[in-house]
């Protein structure tokens, strides 16, 4: 395919050839500079990419990023133009081929892949430095040119770093390649360099053991979800020095992965060094340009940072922590490091015997509730016909009849549940032998939010006097039936929601104060839709113990989730 008119005109100091490659994020033309005779690489950005102002206008400004970048290991951006429609980036053109063709033209050595891997790293690292993000690290935008030095290409779909910046198009796209993509990028979340670090060591996995990390056969959509919510398989035919620094940086919780790409660099450079000996780089054959002193000390050092297991077996023993404690000094051994794997262990399991047994508390307790409080009122007062003494029900729909001894001129009614209040009457009465009667007439919300058992007071000038009144509405009817238990389910789905983002390796921030929150909401609201529906007056007591054990037990999950993904991303580090 020969280049359009529009691009010919938009670079008249080119001559441009042919077509030499297209994707997702344009076609590529080679070219040459007429003057300075440089070959060069000519992609033209598709419109439909760029077709409102805010797209055009970001796209400028970080094109000017990106041209800014000057590392040996990124491919330089010579030029880029627009005019009207037209977005062209002007690149140095590469004719060694890319890493996907190597690799599957079976060409790549176990060195080859860890210098492939420091050279991909050392670039990523230069341009997060800068404030971009790569996004699309992959074999096929991993280049070479014809001296052999490899250089990460096609930015294309980089985002200048910032606060909540995300890869989610304006249509809601996710854009990236599903084989490579990280957790957080499939899900739209914020992304940080960290996500460029997991692209690259999917890459590294791949170079290494000759397969992907997931099941590539059932599509793309299978693939992404596979990022999102499972490990990858452990690394296998790989030395575990090698496998441990590739697996951490396939870590899903952020915290366990590399953050940087210089970290994974330094660690990877020690592990090939455990592995291979002294000089292996050399004789890699694969020419790495630029490293940082981190890198060089760990290319000197045989020992990773951090090493994470990551054996093909779980059970296999770790050569390289092995290694670390022989050459540690005594002191250490003593007072330093984290706790065992069967330490966390052990701790996880008391820590869910403790939710455990709160939960059984808040059971108890919602059922254990007595089904009347203690009150002190006149067996001459009547409600509805029905001595106050005798538990009497009420129809909140309808006005409701008050007798009682004396003529107090004035009356009223408060309804409350553990002391909240539900709903009032007042009225004045009319005397009726030797005592009094009077109309009280609720509010026709009352009907809506009183189930079960509630409390009664009548306040008259002569004292108060408290019972229990029951409702003849169903319980679920009401906002105290129906009411707290979409609020305790409501609890519940959100505290699973929670769980389930820490057991798939994301930070649930605030996780600490919104479990127990969330727990105490849900034994509170329990404990009043368990009360309505067995007609049991609520009593305060009861109510704050179902609330306590509530919010310990959430607590105490939480913890143990945490505890439980960190041993399992960690791998006893």
């Amino acid at each position: 395919m020969s280049a359009p008119a529009e691009l010919i005109a938009a670079l008249p100091q080119y001559e441009i050839g042919a077509e030499i490659g297209k994707g997702g994020m344009g076609v590529v033309f080679a070219g040459v500079h007429r003057s300075l005779g440089r070959s060069v690489a000519i992609k033209h950005l598709p419109w439909d990419m760029l077709d409102h102002a805010t797209g055009s206008e970001l796209f400028d400004r970080e094109a000017r990023v990106l041209a800014s970048l000057d590392h040996p290991h990124i491919v330089p951006v010579y030029d880029y133009v627009r005019t009207g429609r037209e977005h062209l980036l002007v690149m140095e053109r590469l004719d060694g081929g890319t890493v996907h063709s190597r690799f599957h033209g079976g060409r790549i050595s176990g060195e080859q892949a860890c210098a492939i891997g420091l050279a991909m790293l050392s670039g990523l690292h230069a341009a997060h430095q800068a404030g971009v993000l790569h996004l699309d690290v992959k074999p096929r935008n991993l280049l070479f040119t014809t001296q052999d030095v490899m250089k990460v290409a096609d930015f294309g779909i980089a985002r200048v770093i910032g606060e909540g910046t995300t890869l989610v198009t304006h249509g809601g796209q996710v854009m990236g390649t599903p084989a490579y993509i990280a957790p957080e990028q499939a899900m739209g979340n914020a992304l940080s360099p960290a996500a460029d670090v997991y692209s690259a060591g999917t890459v590294l996995y791949e170079l290494l053991s000759g397969q992907l990390p997931f099941d590539n056969t059932r599509g793309a959509i299978s693939m992404m979800r596979q990022h999102m919510f499972t490990d990858p398989r452990p690394i296998s035919g790989v030395p575990m020095p090698i496998a441990g620094v590739v697996m951490r940086s396939l870590a899903r919780d952020l915290d366990a992965r590399y953050r940087d790409a210089e970290a994974f660099a330094a660690d990877l450079a020690a592990a090939a060094t455990a592995v291979f000996g002294a000089g292996w780089l050399e004789r890699s054959r694969v020419p790495v340009l630029h490293l940082t002193p981190r890198v060089i000390a760990g290319l000197n050092s045989a020992r990773p940072s951090a090493p994470t297991r990551a054996a093909s077996r779980p059970d296999a023993p770790d050569p390289t922590l092995t290694a670390t404690r022989a050459t540690a000094p005594p002191a250490a051994e003593k007072t330093g490091g984290l706790p065992s794997a069967e330490g966390q262990s052990a701790s996880v399991l008391w820590l869910r015997v403790g939710a455990a047994v709160a939960v059984i508390a808040l059971v108890l307790l919602a059922l254990l509730t007595p089904e009347r409080l203690p009150h002190q009122a006149s067996g001459r007062l009547v409600l509805d016909g029905t001595p106050v003494s005798a538990v009497p029900e009420a129809d909140f729909s309808k006005p409701l009849t008050l007798a009682g001894p004396g003529n107090p001129g004035h009356v009223g009614l408060d309804l409350s549940a553990a002391g909240i209040p539900l709903g009032s009457a007042d009225a004045g009465t009319k005397p009726d032998g030797n005592g009094f009667t009077t109309v009280l007439t609720l509010p026709g919300i009352t009907r809506w939010i009183v189930g079960g058992a509630v409390t009664a007071t009548v306040r008259a000038d002569t004292g108060t006097q408290t019972f229990t009144l029951l409702t003849r509405q169903h319980p679920l009817a009401s906002a105290m039936g129906a009411g707290s238990l979409i609020l305790a389910l409501f609890a519940l789905a959100y505290l699973e929601s929670g769980l389930r983002t820490i057991r798939n390796g994301y930070r649930w921030r605030g996780a600490l104060v919104a479990g127990p929150v969330l727990g105490l909401l849900f034994g509170t609201a329990a404990w009043l839709c368990v009360s309505a529906l067995r007609s049991h007056e609520p009593s305060p007591a009861f109510g704050a113990g179902c609330a306590v054990a509530g919010g310990l037990a959430a607590g105490l999950v939480v913890l143990a989730a945490r505890r439980r993904v960190r041993r399992t991303t960690d791998g006893g580090r």
